[in-house]
């Protein structure tokens, strides 16, 4: 009975001894005399298949290389020369206005019109006695399809309007019809394009005075290559051939040039001065 006691204590003791020693799980569901068992059966690896050399990867379709690439002879580009000619002939055949429009409507001589939203040709008065021309539409003039419409449209009125002018009383026009992508400048052959339409509006319009807005109306009717600060100011002859009579020509800055250059606002007041004399009959050039 004392022996029985005694293991039962020291059982106990063992236990209590695998508790604080962190021995708090059984491997097994039932216990196991581990003295009494035969020893376990040894365990054979896995059976394996027989060695058989390591398998090439599938070959991958050779990307066929593209076929040469055949040379193709690039369009030929339109020629100034060519392009205005083209366009003479079909600008003598406006009566008016009106019919110039519609045949600029229907003209493909100019490759800005297949970039452009609307043809932009003229606002204002078509009997005024000045006729302003500037050198091409921008975003805003291509949305509505009328030119200086924009900021430097809004400057252009203010301007006209400190000498007595309004919209109304003159006719603004643009040496291209069509807004460049990017407002880019035209090349040559875009301007050649457009310029007998410019020349017949002029013979339409027949205006008293030119005023030319910016280098590049100024340069190309006046057929000069000197820049703008000094042709601006000075009363220059224009003439062509078809216009019935020679017309007084005054250069002057373009409103986005001023947008960018407040400080030459002080130039083109000066030109604006010398158009309002003119327009008064306070001084007439000579040319």
């Amino acid at each position: 009975m004392g022996n029985d006691r005694q293991s039962r204590d020291d059982a106990l003791a063992l236990l209590a001894w695998q508790v604080e020693a962190g021995i708090d799980e059984a491997l097994e569901e039932r216990p196991v005399a581990r003295y009494g068992v035969a020893e376990a059966p040894r365990h054979e690896p896995p059976h394996e298949p027989p060695h058989e050399p390591p398998r090439e990867p599938p070959r991958q379709p050779s990307a066929q290389s593209p076929p040469p690439a055949v040379p193709r002879r690039a369009p030929d580009l339109l020629s100034a020369d060519d392009a205005r000619s083209g366009a003479r002939a079909l600008a003598q055949g406006a009566t008016d206005l009106e019919a110039l429009r519609s045949i600029l409507q229907d003209y493909d001589g100019c490759a800005l019109k297949a970039t452009a939203m609307n043809l932009c040709l003229a606002d204002g008065n078509p009997e005024a006695r000045v006729m302003i021309i500037g050198e091409a539409p921008g975003a805003d003039e291509d949305r509505q399809g009328k030119p200086f419409v924009g900021r430097a449209g809004q400057l252009l009125d203010k301007m006209i309007g400190a000498i007595g002018l309004t919209r109304e009383q003159v006719y603004i026009t643009n040496l291209l019809f069509w807004r460049p992508p990017g407002n880019r400048t035209p090349t040559p052959a875009e301007t050649s394009a457009c310029l007998p339409f410019v020349e017949r509006q002029i013979e339409l319009v027949a205006p008293e005075v030119l005023v030319f807005a910016g280098g590049a109306s100024a340069k190309t009717l006046l057929r000069t290559t000197t820049g703008i600060m000094r042709l601006r100011g000075r009363w220059a002859r224009y003439d062509h051939e078809g216009l019935g009579r020679p017309l007084f020509a005054l250069p002057t800055l373009h409103p986005a040039y001023l947008l960018r250059r407040p400080a030459e606002k002080r130039l083109a007041w000066r030109d604006l001065l010398t158009l309002k004399s003119f327009l008064d009959g306070k001084e007439r050039p000579e040319i």
